[in-house]
């Protein structure tokens, strides 16, 4: 009687050791560009307490939690982000260090959505931040690690494009036309590129759009 084959749950992957090669090659890139400027590296744990992430009103994140009961009867989640974690880390911590503070942090962050081509339910990601400082400086850095980081992966400046994002910014623009649901435009805006013409036509309608 042939023995049971058994695969990987849908939106996971099994990383042979070819595959953990490239992967810690990216690993080790990451920190020796973080390293160089002057980040320190942090981890947080894998499950985090439900709660931490149920404040996030008004977001599809609660939605997509991989979130059951554990022996204790607490309420806990596979981390779907690294923020939370953090900003839970620096309510404890963060006077004990100097300001500003460089942290990054590489790990594993779960998700439960449909997966598809390029976006699994299980991903890894490499997170930087500067806390502490809220001038225009930190945001130059950070994307400053961010074209060093591709070039020490062999890129060139003809292979990739930085594209930033500033909330604030989408917040006046919100301000200026009267939108009152300002988290629901941010939402279609995060997934401006992967809908259709069509649905996106239809949704940005609902603002005016």
């Amino acid at each position: 009687m042939a023995a049971k084959k058994f695969s990987s749950l849908p939106g996971f992957r099994d990383f042979t050791p070819r595959d953990c090669a490239i992967r810690n090659y990216l690993f080790d890139t990451w920190r020796s560009v973080a390293t160089r400027y002057g980040f320190s590296e942090y981890e947080v744990p894998m499950l985090e307490s439900t709660e931490l992430y149920m404040k996030k009103t008004g977001d599809e994140l609660p939605q997509q939690l991989f979130r059951f009961e554990d022996q204790g009867k607490r309420d806990v989640t596979l981390r779907p982000e690294i923020t939370a974690s953090l900003a839970r880390i620096l309510s404890n911590v963060q006077r004990d260090y100097p300001k500003p503070m460089k942290w990054f942090e590489i790990g594993q962050c779960f998700r439960y959505e449909k997966p598809q081509a390029g976006r699994t339910r299980e991903v890894i990601q490499f997170n930087a931040d500067i806390i502490g400082e809220s001038g225009a400086g930190a945001d130059a850095e950070l994307i400053a690690l961010s074209i060093d980081t591709m070039l020490a992966l062999g890129f060139t400046g003809d292979d990739f494009v930085i594209r930033a994002s500033d909330r604030a910014s989408w917040l006046q623009f919100c301000a200026e036309r009267e939108i009152s649901d300002s988290a629901g435009l941010l939402q279609i805006i995060d997934k401006i590129e992967r809908e259709k013409p069509e649905v996106l036509k239809e949704k940005l309608a609902k603002f005016n759009l």
